[in-house]
């Protein structure tokens, strides 16, 4: 894959999890574990070519980031997920400006075939 990877993700146990999905994909892979530090990134790194993010984050949600990710960045594409599907979830990400929405536990083959639908 060689693309860059911005996992944002506050659960320490879903963040390896993750990375051992996607250790063969040769991604470079960065971690923010809140809102804030992944608005930063976005802002520090054009290189970023997809962002994972997790709705529920300790200092603001997911969509909120989302949003302000896509203020800065349109084009980029976000991938949202959570583990706590409620019934009007996917409608909220893709609505705050998400790509695409994936719940947890993640499948690792729908995950790769996302990413790789978003990127082209």
């Amino acid at each position: 894959m060689g693309k860059t990877i911005l996992i944002t993700e506050d659960d320490t146990s879903n963040i390896k999890y993750f990375n051992e999905l996607l250790e063969d994909s040769m991604a470079n892979i960065l971690i923010a574990k809140t809102g804030t530090e992944a608005i930063t990134f976005v802002k520090e790194n054009k290189n970023i070519d997809i962002v994972l993010m997790d709705i529920q984050l300790p200092d603001m949600t997911g969509y909120e980031t989302t949003k302000r990710i896509k203020e800065i960045r349109k084009d980029l594409p976000v991938i949202a997920q959570t583990a706590n599907a409620m019934h009007d979830d996917k409608q909220k990400a893709l609505n705050a400006g998400c790509d695409a929405y994936i719940s947890k536990p993640i499948n690792s083959e729908m995950l790769y075939s996302l990413i790789n639908k978003l990127l082209g």
